[in-house]
This record gives structure tokens, sequence and C-alpha cells, in this order.
């Protein structure tokens, strides 16, 4: 019998990497695409390298690895058409709102048109594939910001009976507000990926993440959260919060769980369907609760400077109500909590230190 077969993008990053070694348990062939541009972005920090020599040394018969760059058409036609793809998990990126205010036209050219290139080949070559892709809470820009929170000791919270208590979900717009640019060429995907599916009647969805996290993200400043803060505690770098008095609040979806949705999705996939997808009520931290947990885990004091003005367009408060996707799909469940993320976060950053 035939294996399946399964293209990633962004293959050595925190999302790829969990998706590559989830499909070929599942018995897929999977081709890899990544240049380690993570590196360009956030410096050797910020390398993926590491996660594509695991999965090489781990997988060599089923992770099939291109260095190759989503934005170069020749490349990308000859992987299609040499690869019967059934499924296309598109995950890599430019993933920060700091960075693609440096290089507007990078950040753009990969964010938006990597994806249309992506999508074209798949409307060509293997048009009854699944085409995922992981899209961002920021397509939303600042309106969560408008909602009435209240501030609490530890955290911005709404109050128990407002429409989006549980969650903010699908329905929330994301027209008239400030994006930042990261946000902005997201929802360009974003909304491709959508027409892809509605006007050419093919399977995909948009997946529009919170925090998305694991022991495999290579955690930098100017991306990945809890992962980076972990670091910082660890390593004694000083970790800087911006606004909002570190009241914040993240919710926090493990990769795996993330990935086992996507599985879900591409066994009875819908066409054009976009999902609010995070760790919900049942995964959610604020940056000061997050710090407590991380120094009575770590055993070490956290070096905290705080600055007054919040980054552009950040959010005071998201929480993912992810009721649509469970509605649609309702054998999916969390199997990470936020205590679980946590720790299984400082024990890879204990090994590594």
């Amino acid at each position: 019998m035939k294996s399946k077969k399964a293209l990633v993008t962004g293959s050595a990053g925190l999302i790829g990497s969990e998706a590559v070694e989830f499909f070929i348990e599942k018995g897929f062939k999977v081709v890899g695409i990544d240049n380690n541009m993570r590196q360009y972005f956030f410096g050797k920090t910020g390398s993926t390298l590491r996660n594509n020599q695991k999965l090489l040394k781990k997988y060599p018969k089923d992770y099939i690895y291109i260095q190759a760059d989503i934005r170069d058409q020749k490349t990308l036609a000859k992987i299609f058409k040499d690869h019967q793809f059934n499924l296309i998990i598109h995950t890599a990126a430019q993933p920060s709102h700091d960075w693609a205010a440096k290089e507007p036209l990078t950040d753009f050219s990969i964010n938006a048109s990597g994806t249309l290139l992506l999508l074209e080949n798949f409307r060509q070559y293997c048009p009854e594939a699944v085409f995922i892709f992981t899209s961002t809470n920021k397509v939303y820009g600042d309106h969560p910001n408008y909602l009435p929170f209240q501030e609490l000791k530890t955290r911005y919270e709404l109050p128990g009976n407002h429409q989006f208590y549980q969650g903010i979900d699908e329905s929330m717009s994301i027209d008239n507000c400030l994006h930042s640019l990261f946000g902005a060429s997201k929802v360009a995907a974003d909304i491709l990926v959508q027409e892809y599916g509605r006007y050419f009647k093919l399977s995909t969805a948009s997946f529009r993440g919170g925090c998305l996290t694991g022991p495999k993200h290579s955690g930098v400043a100017l991306h990945g959260f809890l992962a980076y803060l972990v670091k910082a505690i660890n390593s004694g770098i000083v970790y800087q919060i911006h606004g909002y008095k570190g009241k914040q609040v993240r919710d926090n979806i493990h990769a795996h769980d993330l990935i086992n949705a996507f599985d879900h999705f591409y066994h009875q996939p819908r066409q054009g369907e976009v999902y609010n997808i995070g760790g919900s009520r049942f995964s959610n931290i604020s940056l000061i609760e997050a710090v407590k947990k991380i120094e009575t885990i770590l055993g070490k004091k956290a070096k905290i400077e705080y600055i007054d003005k919040p980054r552009v367009g950040d959010h005071i408060w998201y929480i993912s109500d992810v009721s649509k996707f469970k509605n649609h799909y309702p054998k999916w469940e969390f199997s990470y909590n936020i205590d679980k993320i946590i720790e299984e976060i400082c024990e890879e950053s204990s090994k590594n230190s």
C-alpha cells in the first residue's frame, strides 16, 4: 500500500517539527521545507538547526528534508511535481511583531506572498489534498484591547457575564483596528487560505493560534513568550515586561495538542474554514503568574525589568474560544494544561543549561 505524504513548511520550527514527528508516527512520509530563517530574524539563539538534525537522525527514511525558501516558485513547483501530497501543513513564517517593522517587505513576502505561492502549487498539483495554515490571533489586531477588562491582583480579566468571558470567538472583526505589520501580513495569508477554499472549493483551514508553545521552541526575546521566559530565569537573563504591569493574559496551547487538532481536520476536512485555537480557559496565564510559577519550579529568582510602554498592538488579554472547533470535532481534547506545559519547558531548559 502506498504511504501517504505530507508537506510541512517550517519543518524545523516548533509547530513544524511537532507536525513532522506526529505524522511520521501516523505512517506518513514527510517532506520538510526549512531554511532556518529564524536565525536570520533572531540570531544564533533562534536557530532551528538542532531540531532539524534531531528529525534527520530519528527519521532517516521517512523525513525528506529540503533546504528551500517558500518564496522560490521554481523550487516549490519542482517539489510539488516530484511528490503527490495528501496533506500540506504551512507553518513557515516571520513570527514577530517587532521584527516585521524592521523589514516590512521581507515580512510580507514570507507571510503573504509565500503563502500564496504554496496555495497555487497546491491547487495546480494536488487539489485533492488538505491545506492547513498556522494563522494567528493577531489577525484580530487590537480589537480585544477595547473589551471591558477589570484589573485584578495578578491579571486583567473580563466580567463573568461578558460574551467573550470563555474566550474570543471567530465573530470578532478583523477590520478597522491596529494589527502591526506582522498582523497585517498574516491577515493577507489568512484570507487567501479561506479564499482558495471557498472560491476553488478546496479543503483549507486557517487556525488562528493563541500562544503556541512547547519544549522544542527556540524562544527569543521577540518571540516565544514562555520558552524565552523560562530560559531567562534559568540563565539569569534580565526579562523585560512591556506594559500592563505584567498582568497581560495569554492562553497557551502545547504544539502536540495543536497538531492533533490539525489531524482531526485532515480526516474530516472542510472548505475555507477558520478556527480560533489556543489554551482557552483550560490553559492560560498572565506574565507575572508565569514568572512566579517558573521561579517555584526552577528554584531561581527572576530578574525582571518593567517598561511602562506596551508593545504596539500587543494584547492586554487574549483567551481563545475553541468551542467552534470542538463542535466540529468533538473527539478532540486538550492533553496539556498550563502547569504541565511550564513543567515540560523547565525540564527541557534545565537539561540544556
